[in-house]
């Protein structure tokens, strides 16, 4: 008994004593309630002319003009998207789909050579490359209203005014898309990995499609989406570029209808749908592919 109790304080000699736990800083509640108040008005903000657009899409020509901006009439939504897919023959229909052609089909050509540019920025050594590269940044400081007239005496020299590639061939060149893909190729493409993907006897073309490629996925979405809602809401080059109404994008095609308003009343209901609609290709574009942003960012990562 003697010798449990001489053991037992020393058992409890070395333990180190509790720590004082800081004391709660006072500011922090207020502070963040401050940014979220803050959110909340900015997502208010923001999401205000789409709420706008879902309430006043369900009403017809009447509820319109009848009723405040926000208040529900008569649900008159797939009337007015019969009636809407239903004028001029289905001319919106054929809207939608030029848009998607533009903008899908634009958007993954022109993200493919960005990524093989970057690429080559990134991996490759050779005379002149910072040089060059300062060139292709000069074109992020250029807006593209600049160049459209250019471009439509070259699209006429060469015969393609008033066709679908007037539009497409320009979507081709993204300057900023190669800034992004050689900042991803420098953080996220090991050259070690390219190294040995070479001694193993595979081809360039096949080091950047099978090694370099899936490593680059999140700034394939990344670029794709920047240029997918660029090209969806390109309204100058093709109002330049077309005369015909059946090659126009949605947004030329809906302002077409928007300057006819005053001799045609009866497009207000239909204008405000097609608006509507005409948002929903971004939603699900960025809805889908959001969650593959950060994917991929250590595939093929070094053993």
């Amino acid at each position: 008994m003697a010798l449990d109790t001489a053991t037992a304080p020393i058992a409890t000699v070395g333990a180190a004593p509790p720590r004082p736990q800081p004391p709660a800083r006072r500011g922090s509640r207020s502070s963040r309630a401050v940014v979220n108040t803050l959110l909340t008005i900015v997502a208010l903000y923001t999401l205000m002319p789409l709420s706008w657009l879902l309430v006043n899409a369900t009403k017809d020509n009447g509820d319109l003009f009848g009723s405040p901006g926000f208040r529900l009439g008569e649900f008159n939504l797939f009337g007015n998207i019969a009636d809407l897919f239903a004028y001029q023959d289905g001319v919106f229909g054929r809207w939608l789909a030029n848009s998607l052609l533009y903008s899908v089909a634009g958007a993954l050509a022109s993200t493919l050579i960005s990524l093989l540019a970057g690429y080559a920025f990134a991996t490759y050594s050779f005379r002149g490359r910072e040089k060059l590269y300062g060139l292709v940044l000069l074109g992020i400081l250029v807006p593209p209203t600049v160049v459209s007239l250019p471009m439509y005496l070259l699209a006429s020299e060469a015969g393609l005014v008033n066709t679908y590639w007037a539009v497409l061939i320009p979507s081709l060149v993204n300057p900023f898309g190669v800034y992004l893909a050689r900042v991803f190729a420098e953080a996220y493409v090991p050259h070690e990995t390219l190294e040995a993907a070479r001694m193993d006897g595979a081809g360039e073309l096949r080091v950047f499609g099978s090694v370099a490629l899936p490593m680059l996925s999140p700034a394939f979405v990344t670029i794709f989406l920047f240029t997918f809602t660029g090209s969806w809401n390109n309204f100058f080059l093709p109002l330049v570029m077309l005369n015909d109404s059946s090659l126009y994008p949605v947004g030329l095609g809906l302002f077409g209808w928007n300057a006819v308003l005053p001799q045609e009343p009866q497009l207000y209901a239909l204008i405000v749908t097609g608006s509507l609609l005409s948002v929903v290709p971004l939603a699900v574009a960025f809805l889908t592919l959001q969650r593959h942003w950060r994917s991929g960012l250590t595939a093929g990562a070094v053993k």
